[in-house]
């Protein structure tokens, strides 16, 4: 199981991998699962305003990226 701060860590470096913006502010959303437990974060960056983001879903049981996206305006 990773914590919240891992979780913003791979997100921080699949961006650069990528060569995306990785801007503040940034929301990250814990979803749970059914039985209690945290299922994935979701990250979003530059949360609440216009322009450049970048989303992200991490298991947070493997610490294995699920989905990403872009958005370059």
């Amino acid at each position: 199981m990773i914590e919240r701060d891992q979780a913003i860590e791979i997100a921080r470096e699949r961006a650069s991998e990528k060569g995306w913006a990785f801007v503040e502010p940034l929301e990250v959303v814990i979803r749970h699962s059914w039985f209690g437990g945290i299922s994935r974060f979701e990250i979003e960056t530059n949360a609440g305003n216009r322009g450049t983001k970048a989303r992200f879903v991490i298991d947070a049981k493997t610490g294995k990226l699920v989905s990403e996206g872009y958005i370059s305006r």
